[in-house]
């Protein structure tokens, strides 16, 4: 049986976005602000990376201390903070200026055409599966803070065998800082940005061997690609693309084509494939919900944030725009009481 509560607020995500959202909106005392997060554990992406970069120059911190510090932020505002919690779908459609799915009852209540649900007018409904079993949790506003993922091997459209030893950057990071599991010895790994050299010194720190840094781009010449050559020794091949997966069980080498048309092949036992980052926006995409500018959307009460925004955004500017999308939320609230 599906239970039925209401918040004011709702946040779906517990990354950075969406803790950041959380704590400005409930330290405003905004009412009951709950956040969704389906994993088990609040934070994000950053609580799996141990090398630093967060923070602040006066600062620093390492990756599971910022996220622990944003958790206890949400918190600590009064925030309700539900893990092990997946949004399955709108409950009730979120309402599209002058169309959608919701039709106005006889006594100002927002019926769903497609369920037969009645909510009150000005409520948005999520309906949800946990530990507590099927719920329906409605709120005044509903903020999407839910990130973004890295393209996976088979999004990329690269042929070959289906052998071990294939991982995106953020799998190689929960392998080797959460389960201490081994990643193999001989690592190549596909992309140059930011995200990419935070993977290569994961790989050098769980003690396996760089083969090299792949990347379509025809130069890479940030600081940390001359750091990644030249005081690392990694290999760098630009304008080169990874274009079939070799071996049968593990990984045995990833066939590599180099923009003039030379092929070769790379022997390794593992391959990461880092970047190239797509917006997690399953549920906005169910309710055919746009973004508009800044942290609003083409739906009353609806706010977005963080990598569903702008994929591959990194950690402080999605805190930023989860903060963003609090105070735009704290203004919509005040002008609807």
């Amino acid at each position: 049986m599906t239970t039925e509560r209401q918040v004011d607020v709702l946040v779906v995500g517990a990354g950075p976005a969406g803790l950041a959202a959380a704590a400005r909106i409930a330290l405003a005392g905004a009412g009951r602000v709950e956040v969704l997060e389906r994993e088990q554990e609040a934070g994000g992406v950053p609580r799996y990376c141990a090398h630093g970069g967060f923070g602040t120059w006066t600062r620093p911190l390492s990756g599971a201390a910022y996220a622990g510090l944003l958790v206890e932020a949400a918190a600590r505002a009064g925030a309700v903070v539900r893990t092990g919690v997946t949004v399955l779908d709108w409950a009730v459609a979120a309402p599209r200026r002058g169309a959608g799915n919701c039709a106005t009852s006889h006594d100002g209540a927002a019926a769903d055409t497609r369920r037969g649900t009645v909510l009150p007018a000005e409520r948005l409904g999520l309906a949800t599966v946990g530990v507590r079993g099927p719920e329906t949790v409605t709120a005044r506003a509903v903020v999407l803070a839910t990130g973004a993922y890295e393209r996976p091997r088979a999004a990329r459209l690269i042929p070959g065998t289906r052998p071990a030893g294939i991982h995106t950057g953020g799998e190689l990071l929960q392998a080797v800082h959460r389960y201490r599991q081994p990643i193999g010895e001989r690592v190549v790994v596909v992309g140059a940005e930011d995200v990419s050299y935070a993977a290569a010194g994961t790989v050098r720190a769980a003690g396996a061997e760089v083969v090299a840094m792949v990347t379509d781009r025809p130069r890479a010449g940030s600081v940390r690609a001359l750091d990644a050559r030249l005081r690392s020794r990694v290999p760098l091949l630009t304008g080169t693309t990874v274009t079939e997966i070799l071996g049968h069980g593990r990984l045995s080498g990833v066939r590599i084509r180099h923009r003039d048309g030379r092929t070769g092949v790379l022997a390794c036992d593992t391959v990461v494939f880092t970047g190239d980052f797509a917006a997690e926006d399953e549920l906005a995409r169910r309710a055919r919900i746009a973004l508009a500018h800044g942290p609003y959307t083409d739906r009353p009460g609806v706010f977005a944030a963080g990598g569903l925004r702008h994929p591959g955004l990194d950690v402080r500017a999605a805190t930023r725009e989860g903060a963003e999308a609090g105070r735009a939320v704290l203004e919509w609230l005040v002008s609807r009481p």
